[in-house]
């Protein structure tokens, strides 16, 4: 039997693993390198003792690979299929982690760190569609959730590793952790191949009967299953939207949207990409790759001292990101980023002031400001845990239109890597250069972001994607907090009251089994993206 014999919530179950375990790979990769790069081994075989700015370099030359590597799943995304693009991206990972592994020179490093990032990218750009195209659209918002969760873990995990062995001499002291990651590497491998490819790749290569099995294999169900057929119904039915309405790049690039210009399509590019640039101007890489350097050239702390409290931190940081989980839906995407970004504002605002005095000659009390600062660096990691680690990866997903969500995924990616390799980049120079003042910069990101979400963002939550069709559809305003329906973190009655007459309306189903339909929708279960001028007739042949 296919997958084993597992079928519905356990084969959801082994799906999310794989790609939890990707994530876990992700906040692996990225947080390792924070712990190594103040290690006496790795700096004096590759013969970075006082320069910082090359330090910076070697680390933030990995986002650039991941930038190219999440452009790159756009292309290689279909004609692969999911599984085979992460299988392709693990591969390209396993190749770059054995370059870093191995290196005794700043150049095969550089090399490794690139490539390693390039297979990071693509993964990282192709695990959550798989996910999302997979799953029952009442799990999708959680699952994501969960998945970048799994990138706190990962991340947290590589702190320990790294402080643990920051006791043992030599080079096994930095290259050991660097290959730990093949556990997880192993763990795709052994995971990925068995489980079904996305069900909307496969219609949309012409590949019905296949498809129709892995859905009847999703809900625990048979191919004859009406809400089976339906939903196959469905997923042809937006295949072939997109077909006929997706919009070219170059067109996209001279601002050409084609008959998707009413939709406000570059306006909600621009937002998915917003949230993920947002994320990572917030400043969270300057603490994620740089908390133990940050903790000693900023707070004072021993080597040892700011390698533990980096991996307390961690601890911190991934217990208090399990409140988004079940409040993603609960609170909205714009009170948590809002909310999120005020706190955050606040922490490094204190943090400024702290380190200010610490850094100050003949201040008497500079221990007890350091005491202080470290408080609020973790406070920090309670707020962006909560609103800014899953949102951003999961609005792009949500706000783009039906013919522009791949892409809008893909560029949402590409923006996050490219703006970490910026504050990566910047980062050694900054605190070596500006001192106390380089953490101003992170308290005016962060306070100019309430404002920016505040005007700008409309609520996702609790929403179809029929439904921001809709709202962008008929509100053309960029400015959208005067628009209750647009901000409100519940679904408001009109979209409720249209979603109950389409399935009245365009559903073919038996009227034994409407109601059951019905139920299905109310609870979130279908998702029906129709046609904005309702043109195009729906009909599930059961």
């Amino acid at each position: 039997m296919p997958y084993f014999g597992l079928t519905g919530g356990w084969l959801t179950f082994w799906v999310t693993v794989a790609c939890a375990t990707d994530m876990t790979l992700f906040g692996y990769d990225q947080g390792v390198f924070g712990g190594v790069i103040v290690t006496p081994d790795f700096l004096n075989t590759l013969k970075l003792n006082n320069n910082t700015s090359l330090v910076g370099t070697v680390t933030a030359l990995y986002d650039i690979g991941c930038f190219f590597g999440a452009i790159a799943a756009f292309s290689l995304g279909e004609p692969l299929g999911r599984k085979k693009t992460i299988l392709l991206g693990t591969t390209i990972m396993s190749i770059g982690a054995i370059l870093q592994i191995s290196a005794f020179s700043v150049a095969q490093m550089i090399v490794g760190r690139i490539v390693a990032g390039i297979g990071n990218g693509i993964n990282t750009a192709t695990a959550p569609v798989w996910q999302g195209e997979t799953s029952k659209a009442a799990w999708r918002g959680k699952l994501i959730v969960i998945e970048i969760i799994m990138n706190i873990a990962g991340f947290s995990l590589s702190n320990w590793m790294t402080y643990g062995f920051s006791f043992v001499p030599g080079p096994i002291s930095w290259r050991f952790p660097l290959a730990f990651q093949f556990i997880f590497i192993f763990i795709l491998y052994g995971t990925v191949p068995w489980l079904p490819e996305s069900p909307r790749w496969l219609i949309a290569r012409g590949r019905v009967d296949e498809a129709n099995q892995i859905l009847a294999d999703l809900e625990a169900s048979d191919i004859h299953d009406p809400y089976v057929i339906t939903e196959s119904k469905e997923i042809q039915w937006a295949v072939e939207y997109e077909r006929e309405n997706s919009v070219r790049w170059r067109d996209l690039l001279r601002g050409k949207t084609g008959n998707q210009g009413g939709t406000c399509t570059v306006r909600r590019l621009v937002l998915g990409m917003g949230t993920q640039a947002m994320q990572q101007l917030s400043g969270i890489n300057v603490t994620s790759y740089y908390l133990p350097t940050v903790l000693i050239e900023s707070v004072g702390l021993s080597n040892s001292t700011a390698r533990l409290l980096a991996a307390c931190n961690s601890v911190s940081y991934l217990l208090f990101s399990l409140i988004g989980i079940p409040n993603v839906e609960r609170w909205g995407r714009r009170k948590m980023m809002m909310y999120a970004a005020a706190g955050q504002c606040f922490c490094y605002l204190v943090i400024t002031v702290c380190i200010r005095y610490t850094e100050s000659p003949g201040y008497l009390h500079k221990d007890e400001i350091a005491k202080a600062s470290i408080a609020f660096f973790f406070l920090y990691y309670v707020f962006f845990g909560i609103g800014w680690q899953g949102v951003p990866w999961l609005y792009p997903c949500e706000v783009n239109s039906l013919s522009m969500r791949t892409k809008g995924a893909a560029l949402g990616t590409a923006t996050n890597w490219i703006f970490n390799f910026m504050v990566v980049e910047i980062t050694p120079i900054g605190i070596e250069s500006l001192a106390w003042k380089f953490y101003i910069i992170w308290t005016l990101f962060n306070g100019a972001f309430v404002p920016i979400v505040y005007l700008f963002y409309p609520e996702t939550a609790d929403r179809s994607l029929e439904d921001l069709d809709r709202l962008f559809r008929e509100n053309h305003d960029i400015f959208v907090f005067k628009d209750k329906d647009a901000i409100h973190h519940k679904r408001p009655q009109k979209y409720v009251e249209h979603m109950e007459e389409q399935v009245r309306r365009n559903s073919s189903i038996n009227p034994n089994d409407l109601s059951e339909a019905a139920r299905k929708y109310r609870e979130g279960v279908l998702n029906k993206d129709r046609d904005s001028d309702e043109k195009m007739e729906y009909k599930a042949d059961v």
